[in-house]
């Protein structure tokens, strides 16, 4: 039985809304409803919030919650876990992103589910969009190969209809990742690699060292808390 623990990057500064994990969500910080939803999924062995800043640690622990404290000077979300994950025992990490209030407990239990298969060390989210939506950069998007394993992700629009006249399928990366816990070490001691600095997307490190990541289907729509226009759909969605 594989043991599972949900790790929270949370760091402090933002750039579009600043210190927005910290902001008022009704009645609780926007961090605090991350771990509370992660860890109300029952899926996890462990939670834990692994963040850089002494007020993120306190509103944790005010619901008594586990915190890990981390350097300050990590390049990614990524880096920031697997610091963390050196100090927890588990054999598959989760990363939860930390600006996501609303975690959905099918779309998690489906993506830790894929590791019964021996051979996959990588899991990922992706959710169905229109083409509209597929043309926006901000929505990263991937394509897959026939046994689920991704192939190419992209902030353009892929695959490219050529002729204009199939029905194609367009998909929406959602930034939840799970790993075993070697694949994760092994991954944040590579180097940045040319199409990540390209596309500025860390998950083109794994494609390009040969590492496979499986694909899992979800109708669930994350909610990243990036703006305060973010913010302000998050309150009225809380009612």
């Amino acid at each position: 039985m594989l043991t599972i623990a949900a790790l929270i990057p949370a760091r402090y500064a933002s750039t579009r809304l600043p210190s927005k994990l910290v902001q008022d969500l009704g009645g609780k910080s926007v961090i605090q409803h991350t771990y509370l939803s992660t860890l109300n999924t029952g899926v996890f062995d462990e939670v834990w919030v692994v963040t850089d800043h002494q007020e993120i640690k306190g509103q944790i622990e005010l619901l008594g919650g586990k915190v890990f404290i981390s350097k300050k000077d990590h390049q990614s979300g990524s880096d920031r876990i697997a610091e963390a994950m050196e100090s927890i025992e588990a054999d598959l990490i989760v990363n939860v992103q930390g600006d996501e209030p609303f975690q959905d407990k099918q779309s998690l239990m489906d993506l830790v589910s894929v590791f019964d298969d021996p051979k996959v060390d990588v899991a990922s989210l992706k959710s169905r969009i229109s083409a509209k939506a597929a043309e926006n950069p901000n929505a990263v998007k991937v394509v897959t190969d026939l046994r689920g394993d991704a192939l190419l992700f992209s902030r353009s629009m892929i695959p490219f209809n050529r002729e204009d006249n199939a029905e194609v399928s367009y998909w929406k990366h959602i930034g939840v990742y799970a790993y075993r816990r070697h694949v994760l070490r092994e991954f944040t001691g590579l180097p940045k690699s040319e199409l990540e600095s390209i596309e500025m997307l860390e998950q083109l490190r794994l494609l390009e060292n040969g590492y496979r990541i499986r694909m899992v289907d979800t109708v669930h729509q994350a909610v990243a808390i990036d703006t305060s226009e973010d913010l302000e759909k998050a309150r009225r969605m809380m009612g």
